[in-house]
C-alpha cells in the first residue's frame, strides 16, 4: 500500500511521554455525545498519516480529533443497546511494514479503510496469513483495560514461524495494539455494554508467482465495538456434530491461528445454522470419535464438578481464554483435565460449554450427534459454567482483583 503524506494532528501514545501536537484542521462541530469523565490523557502524540488514495479521513475523525485536543474521551453517540458482533467501522488502523530483509520498521496510525494488495500478493494466491483476537474494557473512570494481549503476540510469533514469516516483536505488537485502542477510545463501549474487539493481522503482502515465502509482510490492526458474540447472549447455544468434514489434520496447522483455518468451516456452519443450530462440533479425522473444537472456539466438559477439555495434540488451537478458564477454575478449586474426550463421554457430561476471545464463555445447551440429540440443564446456564463466566469476565472488566497480573491499563 502507497502512501503520501498528509498533514494530520498527533495523537496520545502509551509508549513516550507527551509531546507537542502538530496543527490540526478546525473541527466541524460534532453532535451531541455522551462523556464518561473527563480524564487528561498521559501519553504522547502518535502520528497519524493520511496517505494513499484510498486512506481518507471517515466521518468520525474530525469528531476523534476534538476529543483528544481538549482531553475529553468522550463516547460515540451509538446505540449500545443494539451492539452485536459485527463490523462497526471506526476511526483509525495501525499498518507496519517489514523490510526485504523481514524486519519491521516503525509503524503508523492511518484512517481505517482499505488496503491496496497486488494481485500477486501471497496472502490472495497461497494464504500466507495469520490473525489474533483480544478484548479490551472500559472502566468507570473512563480507563480502558486489555487483557492478556503478551499471549497474543507470542501465540502469533509462533503462527508466523510455521508459515515462514518474519514478525513484529512482542514490543511491537503490544505498541501497534495500544496505539490503535487509544486513537479509537471513544469507540470502546460503555461499562457493561460490550467490549472493543481488536483484530492483528500479519499477511504477505509482496507479489510472487511460485509457491514461496512473500517478499514482504504487512502488520495491521483495526479495531470493532462488539456485544455478545451469539445472538442469544450468555444464553445456551445449540452444537451439530459434524461426521464429514474435519477442522484440521495431525501435521497441518490447526494449532495456529492461519487465515486458512477458518474459510474451511464455512460450508459446516452454515448447515448446521439451517438447520437451526448455532455453530458445529468437530471430531478428530483419524478415529472421528474424540473431541476437538468448535468452529472457532474451543470446548470444556464438566462432570461431577470435575471440568475436562481435549489435549492440544497439534490439531486444535490453544486459546488464550481456553487457558485462563482452566487458570480460573484451579484457583477456585476444581480439578481440571486435558485429555482425549470421546463423543459419547460429552454427550453424558453435566454441562458443556465453549471458551474463546469472541465467545468468551458460552454454555452449550444442545448437541446433537448421529440424530441423537442430547440437551444439557433445562435450557438454562449451568451452575458451574455461571460462576467461571462471572469470575473471568469480572477480572476482564476489572470488577475483581487481578492477582495473574493478566490485565494492561490504558490511562
Amino acid at each position: 500500500m502507497e502512501l503520501r503524506p498528509r498533514s494530520f494532528p498527533s495523537f496520545p501514545s502509551p509508549d513516550h511521554p507527551r509531546g507537542t501536537a502538530t496543527s490540526s484542521p478546525t473541527p466541524h462541530p460534532r453532535p451531541a455525545s455522551r462523556p464518561i469523565r473527563k480524564k487528561q490523557l498521559t501519553c504522547s502524540a502518535i502520528a497519524v498519516s493520511g496517505r494513499g488514495p484510498t486512506a481518507r479521513r471517515s466521518r468520525w475523525s474530525t469528531l476523534m480529533t476534538a476529543a483528544y485536543n481538549t482531553g475529553t474521551p468522550d463516547l460515540v453517540d451509538f446505540n449500545w443497546e443494539t451492539l452485536g458482533f459485527q463490523l462497526v467501522p471506526t476511526d483509525f488502523m495501525y499498518i507496519m511494514k517489514s523490510s526485504s530483509d523481514g524486519v519491521f520498521t516503525k509503524g503508523e496510525l492511518v484512517p481505517y479503510g482499505p488496503i491496496e494488495l497486488n494481485p500477486a500478493a501471497a496472502v490472495l494466491n497461497y494464504g500466507q496469513g495469520l490473525l489474533e483476537g483480544l478484548r479490551a474494557h472500559r472502566q468507570h473512570d473512563g480507563s480502558v483495560l486489555l487483557f492478556r494481549p503478551e499471549e497474543n503476540a507470542l501465540r502469533m510469533r509462533i503462527g508466523a514461524d510455521r508459515l515462514c514469516m518474519p514478525a513484529p516483536s512482542v514490543e511491537q505488537f503490544l505498541s501497534g495494539v495500544k496505539q490503535t485502542i487509544l486513537a479509537n477510545k471513544r469507540w470502546v463501549p460503555p461499562t457493561g455494554k460490550g467490549s472493543l474487539y481488536i483484530r492483528p493481522l500479519l499477511i504477505g503482502s509482496g507479489a510472487i508467482l511460485g509457491v514461496a515465502p512473500s517478499p514482504q509482510y504487512t502488520f495491521v490492526v483495526f479495531v470493532c465495538p462488539v456485544g455478545h458474540y451469539f445472538k442469544g447472549g450468555l444464553s445456551p447455544i445449540s452444537l451439530l456434530t459434524e461426521e464429514e468434514y474435519h477442522r484440521a489434520a495431525p501435521g497441518g496447522t490447526g494449532d495456529i491461528k492461519t487465515i486458512g483455518n477458518y474459510a474451511s468451516v464455512c460450508s459446516a456452519q452454515k448447515r448446521a445454522k439451517d438447520k437451526g443450530h448455532s455453530d458445529v462440533l468437530y471430531l478428530d479425522p483419524v478415529h472421528k470419535k474424540f473431541v476437538e473444537e468448535v468452529s472457532s472456539c474451543n470446548i470444556v466438559m464438566v462432570k461431577d464438578n470435575v471440568l475436562s477439555t481435549p489435549l492440544l495434540t497439534g490439531t486444535i488451537l490453544p486459546g488464550i481464554t481456553r487457558r485462563s478458564i482452566i487458570e480460573v477454575a484451579q484457583n477456585l478449586g476444581f480439578q481440571v483435565e486435558e485429555r482425549l474426550i470421546a463423543i459419547d463421554e460429552l454427550l453424558d457430561a453435566d454441562e458443556v460449554f465453549c471458551t474463546g476471545t469472541a465467545v468468551v464463555l458460552s454454555p452449550v445447551g444442545c448437541i446433537e450427534y448421529q440424530g441423537r440429540r442430547v440437551e444439557y440443564g433445562n435450557g438454562k446456564v449451568g451452575v458451574v459454567s455461571q460462576q467461571l463466566y462471572s469470575a473471568l469476565t469480572a477480572i476482564q472488566k476489572g470488577f475483581a482483583e487481578d492477582s495473574m497480573g493478566w490485565n494492561v491499563q490504558l490511562n
